[in-house]
This record gives C-alpha cells, sequence and structure tokens, in this order.
C-alpha cells in the first residue's frame, strides 16, 4: 500500500511509521519541518494541507491507497487568557487537528474516487467522548469533529469503496509523556484506567495498522478506543 501518514516524527506517528515500513508498505511521512525522508509541511498554516498532499502523491509516483490523520497539538487555553489569545489558541487548534485533516480527507476522497478506493485512518482521543481538562475546551472539540467528520466520509462515500475510520486513543505514553508519568500526574492518571497502565504508541499503531489494511469494509464508520477501559461507552 501507498500511504500518506501525518506527524510522523515522534509519538504515535513514529511508531506507525515503524510498523507499516516494517510490514512492507511505503509510506510517505510527514512533520512540521520535514528532514530526515518527512514531507515538511506547517499544518497550522492555510493551504499547507493541499501542499503536502501534492508532494505525496509525487513521492509515492501518483497513487495513494491510504490517508492517515495523525499530526495533532496539545496547548493549553485557560479561561484566563485575554479574549484575542484564546481565540487564537482555538483557531490554531482547531486549524492543525480538525480543518488540515479535512482538507487532506478531501483530497483522498477526489483521489480515491478517480482509482477505485481507498482509506481515511484519523486519529481522535478518548477527549472526544468525555472531554479533557478546563484547559482543553478546544482539542476536546477538536477531536469530537474527527469522529463526526469520519462517521459522515463513512456514510458518503462507502459505495465508492472509500472506507474511513477512526482510533480514539486514551493517555498515552511517548516520548513527551515519560517524565510526568514518572512523577506524581502519572499516578493519578494510573489510578483512573481499570488496566492499570497507560496505552502505548505501539498499541495504537497496531490498531492503525489494521484499520488501514486489514479491517473489513463492513466496519467504515467504526472508531476503536484505546483506553484501558478508563471511558467506555
Amino acid at each position: 500500500m501507498n500511504i500518506l501518514l501525518t506527524g510522523a516524527s515522534r509519538g504515535i506517528g513514529a511508531a506507525t511509521l515503524k510498523l507499516l515500513t516494517e510490514t512492507g508498505h511505503k509510506v510517505a511521512g510527514h512533520s512540521t519541518r520535514g528532514g530526515d525522508g518527512l514531507l515538511g509541511a506547517d499544518l497550522s498554516e492555510p493551504g499547507a494541507a493541499s501542499g503536502l498532499w501534492g508532494a505525496a502523491v509525487k513521492a509515492l509516483g501518483g497513487r495513494i491507497d491510504v490517508l492517515i490523520n495523525n499530526a495533532g497539538i496539545y496547548e493549553a487555553a485557560p479561561v484566563e487568557m485575554s479574549d484575542a489569545d484564546w481565540t487564537a489558541q482555538w483557531q490554531r487548534t482547531l486549524q492543525v487537528n480538525l480543518i488540515a485533516s479535512g482538507e487532506l480527507s478531501r483530497k483522498a476522497v477526489e483521489h480515491f474516487s478517480a482509482t477505485g478506493g481507498g482509506r481515511i485512518v484519523s486519529v481522535s482521543s478518548r477527549a472526544a467522548f468525555r472531554g479533557d481538562s478546563p484547559n482543553h475546551w478546544h482539542y476536546a472539540a477538536s477531536k469530537a469533529g474527527i469522529i463526526a467528520m469520519t462517521k459522515t466520509i463513512a456514510r458518503a462515500y462507502a459505495a465508492q469503496n472509500i472506507l474511513a475510520f477512526a482510533v480514539a486513543p486514551g493517555f498515552t505514553v511517548s516520548e513527551m509523556t515519560e517524565e510526568y508519568l514518572a512523577g506524581r500526574g502519572g499516578a493519578a492518571i494510573v489510578a483512573d484506567i481499570p488496566l492499570g497502565r497507560v496505552t502505548s504508541t505501539d498499541e495504537v499503531a497496531e490498531a492503525i495498522r489494521w484499520l488501514a489494511i486489514d479491517a473489513p469494509a463492513a466496519s467504515t464508520g467504526s472508531v476503536i478506543d484505546l483506553n484501558g477501559a478508563s471511558y467506555v461507552r
């Protein structure tokens, strides 16, 4: 499969890139700055997603079979911020987490319509269903938008063999969270997880791989939770 993977430089994205490459797929990975074999695009900039899609099509020889929307940011927007700063943080988060994913998904739908089908896998969050911290209304809203977008695409284009899925991880261990988990904050997080540990990036990567490659067509529109039963629905 030829795959475009956004946010491939660290965390879930890096684990997914490694797994897909090791299992024989050709992956055009993306990061904000590019380099190290990754395509560069700042998805906080309007229009950057379209340029990234074009670069990925070229890098993959003219055909993409799977789009994986993984790139995202998690930045605080406390209510105490000024009106201008709070609104700017909402706009930045929605642009990166939701609008850029929508732009890429639109390009994918157009491309897949001409090539006989394809798959879109988007990374949402447990926050889409249970909410997030008081400083992250915008993050939860962006991830809920990913779920709504995924289900809409699935219903609209299934007859064209265009399938859409999402994963919704809870707290995930990565190089960005190891220090926090080692401290007091980590103990509180783990206490809230019946499984007794946080999710690993490898676990999320495997769920993404399965949806992108092996999941039956009848499962289009589905969301896989990976949160150790810290939120069940």
